[in-house]
Parts: structure tokens; C-alpha cells; sequence
């Protein structure tokens, strides 16, 4: 699978595009700078920007190549990221964030459950969850995300993977993604903001 990405990577001048989600722009410029954490990070779009806004930024992918591309991004912006080349499987939660960021991280429903485990301990009380995901009726639209509907995601399960987190809002919705060649068009997500009280 990093094989996969490296190559989707090292073929495309940007894969999702430069600038960050919209949902995730939205949430930082609207909290006060702190730790952030973004897990399947890629090209660094959401790493860059939270960083240019004062946030200390932890980043991490399977793809070396991502990697680079995303630190030569930061360079570039001229902001510091800290970015390791790890794998969601290996993942545990040994440092607690101000924030961390879930952003069209879609995975299989056992390895999903462990990990948004991992996820929920790793933030601060007080600490917040930012997630966009590609809904189950993504299926019906060609603008990206995977293809097998047992990776796409709905309200309840998410809601159960995080019982204790004080859900801000969650809502599915058809909006028009235009985020490099691989997330452009109508598209059906998740969106949710949760805090750990």
C-alpha cells in the first residue's frame, strides 16, 4: 500500500492540491493556536497552514515520498513542520494534543476502531477532534475516496467510536470538493467536532 501512494505522490505535482480542507481552515482560524496532531497527512496541505497560523504541528504518512514533498512544502512557506513516516497500524497514543485532525483517513472497520482508540487518547482534555470523511453514499459520485462502500462512514459509527467525546456537531452533506485532481466534484461527507470534556 505505501507503494501505491508513493507512486500516486511521485506521478502528481500536488495530489489533493496545496490549499487546506476547508472544514479543517475553518476550525483553526477559529481556535487559539496550540499542539496539533494530523495523522495521513500526505503533501502537508493541513500541516502548512496550521503551522503558518502559530500551531506546533506533529504530521505522519506511510509514504516517504509524502513526506518529502510535504516538508519541501514547509520550507517553502517557510514554517516548521514535524513529520515522521509512520504506519496507522503502529500507532499509539504516547503524547496528548490540543487538537488532532482526521481528514479523509478511511480504514478498514477493525483496524478503524483501534485507531480512533489511539486517536481519542491522544488528546487533551479540553482537547478537540476535527474529522471529514467520505459518507457511505460517496459510492454514487466519482469525486474521489475509495471504493468499497466498508471504508466509507456514517453518522452512528463514528459517533460509537467516540462515545466519550462531547460531540460539537456531526452532520453529512453534498458539497462540491475541488481539492487537486483526486477530490473534485459533488461529493457526499462527514463532518464532525468533538471535544474531550
Amino acid at each position: 500500500m505505501p507503494q501505491f501512494w508513493d507512486q500516486r505522490y511521485a506521478e502528481n505535482e500536488t495530489v489533493y492540491g496545496n490549499e487546506p480542507n476547508k472544514f479543517f481552515k475553518l476550525f483553526i482560524d477559529l481556535h487559539k493556536p496550540g499542539s496539533l496532531l494530523l495523522p495521513a497527512e500526505g503533501e502537508g496541505r493541513n500541516a502548512v497552514y496550521a503551522a503558518s497560523k502559530g500551531w506546533q504541528v506533529d504530521a505522519f504518512d506511510f509514504s516517504l515520498v509524502a513526506k518529502e514533498k510535504a516538508l519541501d512544502f514547509a520550507k517553502g512557506e517557510r514554517v516548521s513542520v514535524n513529520y515522521e513516516v509512520r504506519n496507522i497500524t503502529d500507532f499509539r497514543a504516547d503524547k496528548q494534543y490540543d487538537a488532532v485532525a482526521l481528514i479523509y483517513v478511511h480504514l478498514p472497520e477493525v483496524l478503524r476502531n483501534k485507531f480512533h482508540q489511539e486517536i481519542y487518547n491522544s488528546i487533551k482534555q479540553g482537547g478537540f477532534l476535527v474529522l471529514e470523511a467520505f459518507a457511505k453514499e460517496q459510492v454514487q459520485f466519482e469525486s474521489g475516496g475509495p471504493g468499497d462502500e466498508k471504508l466509507l462512514y456514517d453518522a452512528p459509527s463514528l459517533c460509537n467510536d467516540f462515545p466519550f467525546l462531547h460531540m460539537m456537531s456531526c452532520e453529512q452533506k453534498e458539497i462540491i470538493l475541488n481539492e487537486g485532481d483526486y477530490h473534485k466534484g459533488k461529493a457526499a461527507v462527514l463532518r464532525m467536532i468533538g471535544q474531550r470534556l
